[in-house]
């Protein structure tokens, strides 16, 4: 039965992942449509449309990953703790790309061992300058969105801390989060050097994969 649901759930995961990177292309070319002719000209020209960069947490980093396999309109992209499925694990992409992991050393390897030969599957065959696999040490899943680092009661955030939960200040977790995006994307898309990825002694809990 387990095995029957995992099969039926992954099939699922495939179908939404799929789903959502055909939205994506819709937005886009819609964005291409509005720079190129708007009635408005609100967006008229206003769009670099060859610096086009995609990231998503959990489903979302699966069909980031997605999107940038279907699409070479993207440029650079994040899985932020998304499990990938589909083609892309045995295909790959070309564009730089980046996974930034939570911490999940505690969980089960039957659980935690196929996610991440499928990750490696798909980073060993990336640009080898344009590569990163990172983890926020006691990082949380559930903690990348405002949601769930800042919107918690107190309360609630003392007993995930004593249930060995969280492990990392919620706000912390965004901190880093927004920092490793936001300079992903400077070096990828305009141009920052590498080295301010590759080099930062403010975010000692953020450990270099490989």
């Amino acid at each position: 039965v387990d095995s029957v649901d995992g099969i039926q759930q992954l099939q699922l995961a495939n179908k939404l992942v799929e789903a959502g990177s055909a939205d994506m292309m819709f937005c886009l070319d819609q964005l291409v449509r509005l720079n190129a002719s708007d009635p408005s000209g609100r967006f008229l020209g206003r769009l670099d449309m060859q610096r086009v960069g995609v990231f998503g947490h959990s489903l979302g980093g699966a069909i980031a990953l997605e999107f940038c396999h279907n699409d070479l309109r993207c440029k650079a992209g994040i899985d932020v703790d998304g499990l990938p499925v589909g083609n892309v694990i045995t295909e790959g992409v070309t564009q730089p790309f980046m996974f930034l992991l939570s911490d999940h050393r505690n969980e089960p390897d039957r659980e935690t061992q196929p996610v991440y030969a499928n990750i490696r599957s798909i980073y060993d065959r990336l640009p080898t300058d344009g590569r990163f696999e990172l983890m926020i040490r006691g990082g949380n899943h559930y903690m990348f969105s405002d949601d769930g680092a800042m919107l918690k009661s107190p309360v609630v955030m003392r007993v995930l801390r004593a249930l060995g939960i969280v492990h990392i200040d919620g706000r912390r977790q965004v901190a880093v989060t927004a920092h490793y995006i936001s300079t992903f994307f400077d070096v990828y898309l305009r141009g920052a050097p590498v080295s301010q990825l590759k080099s930062q002694p403010d975010y000692p809990e953020v450990e270099n994969i490989r």
